[in-house]
C-alpha cells in the first residue's frame, strides 16, 4: 500500500477534483511535463524517454505517485510526489515535482487544491516529516504561491553531477 492510499481519494474542493493518477493519464502527464520543461527552462524533452520515465512511476510505487486535478471532468493539472529518506528525522520528505497547471486553468485554485490534498495525505501518512519542492530562482510567481500556502524558503543551495544530457 502506498502512502497516498492512507487518505480518501478522490476529493472534491471547490470546482477541482483531485485524484490519484492512473496509467490512463500517462499521455497527459507526458504532455504536461514537456510543456512545463519548455515553459520554465526552454528545454525540449524527448517524449519517448519522458513517457518511459512517467510509466516507471506506475511500474514501481516506491518511486512515488502522481496526482491529477480535474475541473469539469477535464485534466487541469498534475504533480508528482517522490520520496527522500531523512536519517535525521527517521522519516520521508515528500518532494513535490513535475507541477503543471494548464494555462487556461491557472489562477483558479488548481495548484492550491493539489497542494492541500498532498499536505493532508502527508500529515496522515506515518513517517512523513514534511514537504519540499524546487523552484527556479526567477519564478517569482510560483515562489509567492508557495509562500501563500505556508511553505518556507530553505537556506540550501543545490549542487549536482549529471550523468544524462541537460
Amino acid at each position: 500500500m502506498s502512502d497516498i492510499e492512507s487518505v480518501p481519494i478522490p476529493i472534491q474542493t471547490d470546482q477541482t477534483r483531485v485524484r490519484a493518477a492512473t496509467r490512463e493519464d500517462i499521455a497527459f502527464l507526458v504532455e504536461a511535463n514537456a510543456a512545463m520543461a519548455w515553459e520554465t527552462e526552454e528545454k525540449r524533452l524527448d517524449r519517448e524517454l519522458l513517457a518511459r520515465g512517467v510509466s516507471a512511476v506506475f511500474d514501481e510505487p516506491r518511486r512515488g505517485f502522481y496526482l491529477m486535478a480535474e475541473r469539469d471532468e477535464v485534466a487541469a493539472g498534475c504533480l508528482l510526489i517522490t520520496y527522500e529518506w531523512s536519517d535525521w528525522r527517521n522519516g520521508d520528505w515528500w518532494w513535490i515535482q513535475s507541477v503543471y497547471v494548464r494555462p487556461d486553468q491557472r489562477r483558479h485554485g488548481v495548484f492550491r487544491n493539489l497542494y492541500r490534498h498532498v499536505e493532508a495525505a502527508a500529515r496522515a501518512a506515518p513517517r512523513v516529516v514534511g514537504l519540499r519542492l524546487f523552484v527556479e530562482w526567477e519564478n517569482e510567481r510560483a515562489q509567492r504561491t508557495y509562500a501563500a500556502l505556508g511553505m518556507q524558503q530553505e537556506h540550501y543551495h543545490m549542487y549536482r553531477t549529471g550523468f544524462v544530457p541537460f
